[in-house]
This record gives C-alpha cells, structure tokens and sequence, in this order.
C-alpha cells in the first residue's frame, strides 16, 4: 500500500461526517473512524463510508486478554476496513491473537497495526504516571520490535520516531503517525508532533490529520495542502 493521508473523522454523529466527506466531491480520501464516532452510529457507518468508495482505519486501539481480543477481532474481520489497531502494551501474546482473529478463513485480513505510546503522552508522564523508567525512544523502539515479532505490520507512533521505528523493524514495517501540524498551526493536545513534510522526510507511510483538516474554514484545501506537502505532488 503506497504513502497516503488519512483524515481523522472524529465526529460524534454518522450525519455529522457525512456531510463533511460530501464536501469532497470526486475525491475519495482514506478516513480514520473512532472511538467516539463508532460508539455512537455502530458498525453501520463503517458500511456506510465503505460503500461511498473511501479506504477505512477502524481505530478502536484493543487492549485486553489475548482471548477476548481475538473474539473481538473475528467480528471486526466481517467489516471491510482497510487497516484496524491494538495497543502494543498488550504483550506479544495478546497481539498474536489479534491477528489470528482478525485474519479470515481465506487468509485475506485488514492491515493491523499496534500502539506504541500515544502523542499526548510526554516522556515525564510516561514515566511518572505509567511508572515506565526507560525513555521514549527505548520504550517506542521495543514495543515496535514486540509488534514485529507477533507478525503485524507495523506500529502507530509520532512522526519523530518514525526513523527509529523503522532502523529497528525494517524499512517494510509500516510507520502511521498522527501529531501532524502545519508549520503555521497550533499544537493543541499533542506534544510529539511535526508538520507534514518532515514527516514524510523522516519515514512516516501514512500520516492521520485530524483537526488542521476538520477544523479548517475550507477542509477541502486543507486536505489538499496536507496531501501536497506530505506526498510532495
């Protein structure tokens, strides 16, 4: 799958996103859906922004048991998503099991990537409140590498590890990488971030633009400057 932008559909209502991927006329952008929106409309609107021609991430970040995570994935397996997630801090294990869920009898499956730390979360906090004594970079780097061993295709982290990620699991091992900001734009609540240029300088595969697009008085343009300076077209 080539380098893409995927725009973040933080919505709170199936009528609310499509009226915003109606503004986009004959472009037919990879979306991200998430918690708040897939909790809200079900897996309806997953089927519903399928069948307009879109690429899905189904972003639901599962983390629990191996067992129910497998369960789980089985029944997300029958959605036609392009790419879904856990969260690397649920062990090898937990992520092996994952991928046997989510891959169906055929062998065909969806894209599965994991979590390593996620952009609102500093290094100080990482540390003082999850109690995790090794860095960033350190923590970033072995759970992409657990990620790897369990056999998925690679991690979400910040576009500032993205070089690290793949100089530890191989240039093929997939780096998504939200945090993503023009260079004329506020941070908001992220603190590992950069714009989408650099991102694309340091090895991000797909970036995921949420607000600077959303938020913006025209999301069209700002969707088209993001996929301009991202894929450098």
């Amino acid at each position: 799958m080539a380098q893409d932008v995927i725009i973040a559909c933080d919505f709170s209502s199936g009528r609310e996103t499509l009226e915003f991927l109606d503004r986009f006329e004959g472009r037919k952008p990879f979306v991200k859906i998430g918690m708040e929106l897939f909790y809200a409309e079900g897996p309806e609107i997953v089927r519903q922004i399928k069948q307009r021609g879109h690429k899905i991430f189904l972003d639901l970040k599962l983390h629990d048991i191996p067992n129910t995570v497998r369960k789980a994935m089985r029944v997300l397996s029958r959605l036609d998503v392009d790419m879904t997630n856990v969260h690397a801090a649920g062990t090898v294990e937990m992520m092996q099991a994952a991928l046997e869920g989510l891959t169906r009898e055929d062998g065909t499956r969806p894209l599965l990537i994991a979590v390593t730390q996620l952009t609102s979360t500093s290094e100080e906090r990482m540390q003082k409140e999850l109690l995790i004594n090794a860095g960033m970079e350190e923590t970033i780097a072995q759970y992409a590498d657990n990620t790897r061993r369990a056999g998925l295709d690679g991690v979400v982290c910040s576009p500032l590890e993205a070089a690290l990620v793949k100089g530890r699991c191989g240039r093929q091992f997939m780096a998504i990488t939200p945090g993503i900001r023009f260079a004329d734009a506020q941070k908001d609540d992220q603190v590992r971030i950069t714009t989408p240029q650099r991102a694309r300088e340091i090895g991000s595969d797909f970036i995921v633009v949420g607000r600077p697009i959303t938020a913006a008085a025209d999301p069209v343009a700002a969707y088209a400057r993001c996929v301009r300076e991202f894929l450098n077209e």
